[in-house]
């Protein structure tokens, strides 16, 4: 499980940091637009100002939670990850639902992987 655990963490790390900030944010946002048309997908939409608080509000806090994780290496967290995960899950299909990008069902089966992962019993050291 701590394995997993530290794996999924430095994946949200690596994730969220392009949406911490405003700069990194524009970079971040111009790669999806270029992976979209690349894909021939219609081009996203342009970030406004509210957009882009949210994102940066996901990235701080998803950036953030992760080195939490990563720092105290607490097993606890993993289920309060994996939980997390569960409802990003559900947005993220609500979002699909409602005609979001393509791109996010790659995120989405992470998400979702990581979730079952995390969800799994774990074996007591005894019994290992």
């Amino acid at each position: 499980m701590n394995r997993i655990y530290r794996v999924s963490a430095w994946y949200d790390l690596a994730v969220a940091l392009p949406f911490a900030t405003p700069m990194f944010l524009a970079v971040a946002w111009a790669a999806l637009q270029w992976v979209h048309l690349a894909a021939g997908l219609p081009a996203l939409p342009d970030l406004d100002a509210h957009g882009a608080l949210f994102a940066n509000f996901f990235g701080t806090i998803v950036a953030l939670w992760a080195i939490v994780r990563l720092r105290s290496g607490d097993p606890a967290y993993a289920r309060f990850d994996a939980v997390g995960r569960w409802l990003f899950s559900a947005w993220m299909a609500v979002a699909l639902a409602h005609g979001a990008t393509p791109l996010l069902w790659g995120f989405l089966a992470v998400e979702l992987a990581f979730g079952v992962l995390q969800s799994l019993p774990v074996r007591s050291a005894a019994a290992a």
